[in-house]
């Protein structure tokens, strides 16, 4: 029980990740405040196998004002918070000759969830943090934003290099006050985006750079993510952790 004493809030946390993190979490010790989106029924069915060492709190984050609501909700409903673990997302996808007005609402919004909404929670738990003697955050970022993307998801590969460079200048700016920072950067996780990817590109064109010969589960990240909260772990502050199969060596 290495994170016994712990509240972490996890964003997306009905998808693949979002679950596999929590239930990660909640079996190291911690208590989980989890967020979803619009699916309750993947909520409940997750707050029912977590039991009572969970909560779950609805947010739109493609609202700006969503993230720093849920942030005070969550303290309002735990009282105390002692790490954060950004891990909503979406991906879409938009060619660079599609009208502009379409081009601007897909990074716009791709934006709003995979970052502002992070920078938004990091601000509201860095603030909170300051009062309770420290805390820890958790950006999901991805191999995307290390190596850059395809030209028609250029907006989801921007939103993660973004991600990655909150993460450091948290951590070279707060790390003094016991507030630390890392980043996860997965290639391929198996997921429902990347099955939808699948469906449509191929297993070969996913699989194909991917030295090991498969993705990632969704368990090998929540096993990460809950290392990672180890209160000993406080050196990774600052990291960036690849989980790609050796498909991006830096």
């Amino acid at each position: 029980m290495k994170l016994s004493g712990q509240t972490i809030l996890v964003t997306g946390a009905t998808g693949a990740i979002g679950q596999a993190i929590c239930r990660a979490l909640v079996v190291e010790g911690a208590r989980v405040v989890a967020q979803y989106g619009r699916n309750r029924g993947a909520a409940d069915a997750l707050l029912a196998d977590l039991g009572q060492a969970a909560r779950i709190l609805p947010a739109d984050l493609s609202d700006p004002e969503a993230p720093t609501a849920l942030w005070q909700a969550a303290v309002a409903a735990e009282g105390r918070v002692t790490g954060l673990v950004n891990n909503a997302g979406i991906r879409s996808e938009v060619p660079v000759n599609a009208p502009l007005a379409d081009w601007q609402r897909v990074w716009a919004r791709e934006m709003q969830v995979n970052f502002l909404a992070a920078v938004d929670l990091t601000r509201a738990a860095i603030l909170h943090f300051r009062q309770i003697g420290g805390g820890r955050i958790l950006n999901m970022a991805s191999r995307a934003g290390q190596r850059g993307y395809a030209s028609n998801a250029m907006a989801y590969g921007a939103s993660k290099a973004a991600l990655i460079n909150l993460t450091k200048s948290v951590a070279q700016s707060h790390g003094a006050e016991g507030i630390t920072a890392l980043a996860l950067a997965p290639g391929w996780v198996r997921t429902d985006m990347a099955e939808d990817f699948i469906a449509r590109h191929g297993a070969a064109v996913a699989l194909g750079g991917i030295p090991v010969g498969r993705m990632a589960e969704p368990d090998e990240i929540g096993e990460l993510v809950a290392f990672a909260f180890r209160p000993a772990q406080a050196s990774l502050n600052g990291a960036v952790l690849d989980v790609n199969g050796g498909s991006y060596l830096r």
